[in-house]
């Protein structure tokens, strides 16, 4: 099986670092102190809209499966951009966010800059991380000297570009209104030379003669001059950043790709680490591990939120629960531009432990930053409004949960649903997400005597359904779902 670059699916093993309980104590515990989960409706965001006094956004310290955000457990669910908002100057970051925030997403990724795309890159059309010629901004400054490959003057790595940060910023601090996570992704692997060729860390685009190789060899540690102006890049974005509570930031994208290399990844990390040392503020770290799944046996202590691509089935969430660590989907698509493979995959791996989920939205372009473009083939993507309604459906389900309190259930179905991911917290209440439906009669087992409400909810239309109260004995509980297909139960103590 190829992933979306063609190639076959690689997975990542992760190289050890300190300890890691001593690691997750670093990184929540400051959480722990400064942060109170409130009483009332707990997983709704909240909490004060100026990002300069909120903490940043954490790890829950009484479940470091989910993060802790405004005060609130939160999980990320989102169908977001392909990562052009901030490089890609005819993008409108204004209604891109307000699209976002009315049909209730509160993730979005973007990067920034040290690497894009050509218009031809995947078949993708009207691609925002594309940038027509000129219409290009990343962090460094064009100088005077004319060259770069998509148009306009090469670039000063010893110059920054006060109007990138500005507007890094704005759109930092217009997400943050409407309670939005920025998960910012610092670099990403050149997949082929193309890609390579439009970088302002090649020699060819920039006037300081840094990056004059390969591109396997750009995220390596082989090219100190480059190593340099990676790391002075990534100083500069943590600063201009710190202030912002809702920003994460993760070290490449797709690292398993373009010869990216363990010690230049843990290196990255520790110099985000090292530039909020003393801050005040530390921000969470993420790493993108694997297409599909890997189990990280040794993970880096610097790093919070693992990260992974195309995980479906979620078969990530059960290999590293036992890290205590937020686990990721940040990228999904090239399934074909119909929606039941995004939504699926959203309802699994949230019901399955995860903490955040991201499909790539191709209906947002420079022309449709409000997401109404129609995606055709051969996009390799889909998105649109009605899948953005269908995953507010999924966001509405899981934020009426205790989810912090709960925990993924293997073993609560005896007979009717052979297949299904669910959330438990024995006794209280319980979220099972049935993909392929579940047959009537079904029957949970081993469920404590009381008095329960059984909702039904329909992950396609939204649909909700109440049976009548259940008063039970304890043992199995036998239940009817309303019909046959794709359904989810939510099951609390009345």
């Amino acid at each position: 099986m190829c992933d979306r670059r063609g190639r076959p699916w690689r997975t990542l093993p992760v190289v050890a670092g300190a300890a890691f309980a001593a690691a997750l104590l670093l990184v929540i515990g400051g959480a722990a102190k400064n942060q109170a989960h409130a009483a009332v409706n707990p997983n709704r965001n909240g909490g004060s809209m100026n990002h300069e006094k909120n903490p940043a956004i954490s790890l829950d310290p009484r479940n470091p499966h989910y993060y802790l955000f405004r005060g609130r457990p939160t999980i990320l669910i989102s169908s977001a951009e392909h990562y052009g908002a901030v490089l890609n100057l005819d993008f409108d970051e204004k209604t891109y966010l307000n699209t976002l925030a009315h049909d209730g997403m509160n993730y979005t990724r973007v990067f920034t800059g040290a690497y894009c795309e050509d218009p031809a890159a995947f078949n993708i059309k009207n691609n925002t991380l594309a940038p027509e010629p000129d219409r290009f901004i990343c962090p460094w400054e064009r100088s005077q000297t004319p060259g770069y490959a998509n148009g306009g003057n090469r670039f000063d790595l010893n110059r920054w570009d006060d109007a990138y940060f500005q507007r890094l910023k704005s759109f930092c601090a217009e997400a943050g209104r409407h309670g939005i996570v920025v998960e910012v992704s610092l670099f990403c692997p050149f997949y082929n030379d193309s890609m390579w060729k439009l970088s302002p860390m090649n020699a060819a685009n920039n006037i300081n003669g840094v990056g004059n190789c390969a591109s396997k060899e750009v995220y390596t540690l082989a090219h100190p001059d480059l190593t340099r102006a990676q790391d002075s890049m990534t100083r500069k974005i943590v600063e201009e950043l710190r202030d912002f509570d809702n920003v994460v930031f993760e070290i490449c994208n797709e690292p398993y790709f373009g010869g990216v290399t363990l010690d230049w990844q843990r290196h990255i990390a520790a110099t985000i680490a090292a530039a909020e040392a003393g801050s005040g503020r530390r921000h969470l770290i993420a790493q993108n591990i694997a297409n599909q799944s890997a189990r990280v046996e040794n993970p880096d202590p610097n790093v919070s939120i693992l990260n992974f691509h195309y995980a479906s089935p979620p078969t990530a969430v059960a290999e590293n629960y036992g890290l205590n660590r937020v686990i990721g989907f940040d990228e999904t698509g090239f399934r074909g531009v119909h929606d039941d493979p995004y939504r699926t995959d959203a309802w699994e791996f949230i019901l399955a432990g995860g903490a955040l989920y991201n499909n790539l939205d191709y209906s947002f372009t420079t022309d449709h930053p409000d997401g109404t473009a129609i995606v055709t083939d051969p996009t390799p993507g889909g998105g649109g409004p009605k899948l953005r309604a269908e995953l507010k459906t999924l966001k509405g389900f899981i934020d009426r949960l205790p989810f912090d309190r709960m925990r993924p259930a293997a073993d609560l179905i005896r007979s009717g649903a052979p297949e299904y991911q669910a959330l438990a917290e024995p006794g209280t209440t319980y979220a099972i997400y049935f993909q392929r439906g579940a047959s009537s009669p079904l029957v949970m087992m081993n469920v404590p005597a009381g008095k329960y409400h059984v909702e039904w909810v329909n992950p396609v239309s939204g649909v909700t359904t109440s049976d009548p109260d259940v008063s039970h004995a304890g043992g199995d509980l036998t239940l009817r779902p309303p019909y046959q297909g794709e359904i989810a139960l939510m099951l609390t103590r009345a």
